[in-house]
């Protein structure tokens, strides 16, 4: 190529007025009338640069004139004295920036303001570039880029600014800017000549946190590109960054919502770790990630790699995994998740297995394998299982109202090596009992009492207790006996009393005082006081006097005092001579003087105006009670009083 030549004439007068930017120019009223220009050391130093730029341009071989009109003008912009004499003061001019475009500054260059701050007038003055800087900011037409700041962040540091200089840092944050090496550099060498170390270390931790956030940013944008697997993997190498367990922490929580993606990224992090790399970390991150239905498969692949290496799940990510299962009905994956945290060395509590065993036993589709597994895997890892276990359970079936279900749960549990006691079974059978599922419970009840277990009283009386007050009172009675077998009869009142009641209500007082005189004379039952006195008013209610005299000396047979107001309130009301002699004799006894009976009833009777039927009872009496000097006054004055009722 032919090279183009110059006359030197115009070469000289052009760097005659690039020479220095304070030179006399052909318009001197364009330059601010407040302040006088010299030439300075500056002026010389510029000319030598441009000079040498010029030189350099025109000997390059391939230079054209048509180059030297975006060079030169760039050039002029370099002189940062106007700008430093314009904000020396502290008071600024009324409009600063029509001050600047008279000096020929063009501030919408994105290399303008980058040069003039470290132009040496405005360098070596940092209240005047201080000023500058921040009235720049506020200008609308003033370009602030990234060089911009950090040119100014190594004026803030030369000069001890600290306050400054990190509130520019958090400006360069909000505009998506970082901190370049050279500054970095320079501010901390600032900074620590300064002897301000804890602002040298900050910088250097704030450029680490802005590296590192830039490559989490360049990463998640290749993440979330539409490229395929390995062209992902291939964009994620070329980025060359260090991978640690911050950079995957800040990747997983921006992808957190992508699993897919996230596979993507951890299979990246596995290929291009280092060996100072926390596993746990990164696995318990990414574990936390996918572990949702959508990837269940992946889930399941990086639990295998986490045993592998060993590496335990966090109590945290389990807590987080396992209630997003449970409310997901991940069932059979919470119990793999349970399983896996209790090979590992933070082991999920007690209260996390009951947690656990309480959701699966109220799901809608209990699957008693799933307890059964549970209750083993908990075993299995050297914990014991106790009853209050099974007491939490019982609740959480009472709040779904499926008492019923609670044998087949302890069934269940016992499978999984839980050994319940005597309490336990009986509060099984309680709860089924409970729930009206009385086969069942009647069931349960013989087989654990034929294992030899002795279970409480009140466990046979509730099962008799519900039959009695159900549609079977049949089966009530044939349990009495089964019952009798396992417990003494004085310790079935209870079950007695409520079988007598169901017996009454759903046949006859007279089929009741059948079964309770079968009990009392064949197997030594001991009734309750209220229960012979219940059966009384029902048997006389119902007109079965002479069974309810019966009733007495069944009362007496077992040590308690005869009941005989509701005898004696039948009698005086509309019993018969008949009904009262009944009452006499079962009465009759040393501890209880049958004449007693006979004055209530006299007197009763005279009171009710009954006197013929007084008379034919005292007919009847015998000689002691005849001669019975208290009756025979009674008698006495009843008779002198009954002319005087007449009239």
């Amino acid at each position: 190529m032919t090279k183009t030549k110059f006359s030197a004439k115009p070469i000289e007068l052009l760097l005659h007025h690039s020479k220095c930017p304070n030179s006399n120019r052909a318009n001197p009223s364009r330059l601010n009338p407040h302040f006088q220009f010299q030439r300075s050391s500056s002026c010389a130093a510029a000319a030598t640069t441009t000079t040498t730029m010029l030189r350099t341009v025109l000997n390059s071989g391939g230079g054209r004139l048509c180059r030297l009109p975006s060079l030169l003008p760039h050039h002029r912009l370099m002189s940062g004295s106007s700008v430093a004499a314009i904000f020396f003061q502290p008071s600024l001019p009324a409009d600063p920036a029509t001050a600047i475009q008279s000096a020929g500054i063009d501030l919408s260059h994105p290399n303008t303001i980058p040069a003039l701050l470290v132009h040496p007038d405005l360098a070596s003055n940092y209240p005047a570039a201080s000023r500058f800087f921040s009235w720049a900011a506020s200008h609308d037409a003033a370009v602030l880029n990234s060089k911009c700041f950090n040119s100014m962040l190594q004026l803030a540091a030369a000069n001890s600014d600290a306050a400054h200089f990190w509130s520019l840092v958090s400006s360069m944050r909000s505009r998506g800017y970082g901190i370049s090496k050279t500054t970095l550099q320079a501010a901390t060498e600032s900074f620590r000549s300064n002897g301000m170390s804890k602002d040298a270390d900050m910088i250097q931790k704030a450029f680490s946190a802005h590296s590192r956030n830039a490559a989490v940013a360049e990463a998640c944008k290749i993440l979330r590109s539409d490229a395929d697997e390995l062209s992902k993997l291939d964009k994620l190498n070329q980025l060359g960054v260090e991978v640690s367990d911050e950079m995957v922490a800040l990747v997983v929580e921006k992808i957190g919502q992508f699993p897919r993606q996230a596979m993507v990224f951890f299979n990246w992090v596995e290929q291009s770790a280092g060996a100072g790399i926390n596993w746990g970390k990164v696995y318990n991150a990414m574990a936390k990630i996918i572990g949702r239905e959508d990837s269940i498969e992946e889930f399941r692949e990086v639990l295998r790699k986490m045993s592998s290496k060993e590496v335990g799940l966090d109590k945290e990510v389990y807590v987080i995994l396992i209630d997003r299962f449970l409310k997901r009905k991940m069932f059979e994956d919470a119990v793999d998740l349970f399983r896996f945290a209790m090979g590992g060395t933070e082991k999920p509590s007690a209260q996390d297995f009951v947690f656990l065993l309480k959701k699966l036993v109220v799901r809608d589709d209990m699957d008693l394998k799933l307890v059964m597994r549970v209750v083993r895997i908990y075993q299995k890892a050297g914990n014991e299982v106790k009853s209050s276990v099974f007491d939490a359970v019982i609740k959480s079936l009472r709040s779904v109202e499926r008492l019923g279900e609670s044998g087949r749960v302890l069934k269940a549990m016992e499978h999984g090596g839980f050994a319940p006691d005597s309490t336990v079974h009986g509060k099984a059978v309680l709860a089924m009992c409970d729930a009206g599922n009385l086969e069942t419970a009647h069931k349960h009840l013989a087989r654990v009492e034929k294992s030899g277990h002795k279970l409480d009283p009140p466990v046979w009386s509730a099962l008799v207790q519900k039959y009695s007050l159900g549609d079977d009172v049949d089966m009530a009675v044939s349990c009495f006996p089964e019952m009798l077998e396992r417990r003494s009869g004085n310790q079935v009142g209870s079950a007695l009393e409520v079988l007598v009641y169901g017996l009454c209500r759903k046949k006859e007082a007279k089929e009741a005082f059948k079964v309770l005189k079968d009990l009392v004379l064949e197997k030594d039952v001991v009734p309750w006081q209220s229960t012979y006195k219940y059966l009384i008013h029902k048997l006389i209610r119902q007109g079965h006097l002479k069974e309810a005299f019966d009733v007495l000396g069944l009362m007496k047979s077992n040590g308690f005092p005869p009941y005989i107001n509701p005898f004696i309130t039948h009698i005086l009301k509309s019993g018969t001579v008949d009904d009262a002699l009944g009452l006499l004799n079962a009465m009759s006894s040393e501890e209880f003087p049958s004449r007693t009976v006979y004055m209530r009833l006299f007197q009763g009777l005279f009171k009710e105006g009954r006197h013929e039927i007084a008379r034919q009872l005292l007919s009847v009496s015998p000689g002691s009670v005849q001669n019975h000097a208290d009756v025979l006054d009674l008698f006495y004055k009843m008779k002198i009083e009954e002319p005087t009722a007449a009239l």
